[in-house]
């Protein structure tokens, strides 16, 4: 099993921890009753698609979690949130998001806490079989309100909660 070269976190500022601890706890009240698990950062999962390299995602949000080989969960999570840092974005913005493509992940969030804004992604099919993310929506203090989990549209979301600091 070989890991993912792990990101240097050195540079990773405390709002970091805070948006992740801000989206388990709002969102895992809401579905602590169902099928499904939010899951915070430190949890790991390891995917044929990726060679079996571990991905630690910083938040996701998994109805699968019956699926797993040693420590690392197997089953693919509806949605993945992942939170900037200086020393991550480029690895959230390119080889994750590739990796949460590949392994079909429908909904990706990335989180900048110093512009307090999320760009949601989804994922969709061409007609050859070949998927791709696009950009569904970025929300920001201007539009706030239109903070919502497409995969789960019945959970609150809360903008000011999410970047509550």
């Amino acid at each position: 099993m070989e890991a993912l070269p792990k990101e240097d976190m050195s540079n990773t500022f405390i709002e970091h921890s805070f948006i992740i601890n801000n989206f388990v706890v709002m969102i895992g009240k809401q579905i602590k009753d169902s099928l499904c698990r939010v899951l915070g950062d430190g949890v790991q999962y390891q995917w044929h698609e990726n060679n079996d390299k571990i991905v630690l995602p910083d938040a996701s949000i998994n109805c699968n979690t019956r699926d797993r080989k040693n420590v690392s969960l197997t089953g693919i999570p509806r949605m993945v949130m992942e939170v900037l840092s200086d020393s991550t974005e480029g690895y959230d913005r390119n080889e994750k998001m590739e990796i949460y493509r590949k392994v079909g992940i429908s909904e990706y969030w990335i989180v900048d806490w110093r512009k307090r804004q999320v760009e949601i992604y989804l994922n969709d099919g061409l007609a050859d079989g070949t998927t791709y993310f696009y950009l569904y929506k970025t929300v920001t203090e201007d539009n706030k309100k239109e903070l919502q989990l497409v995969m789960f549209p019945n959970l609150r979301t809360d903008f000011d909660e999410l970047f509550s600091l």
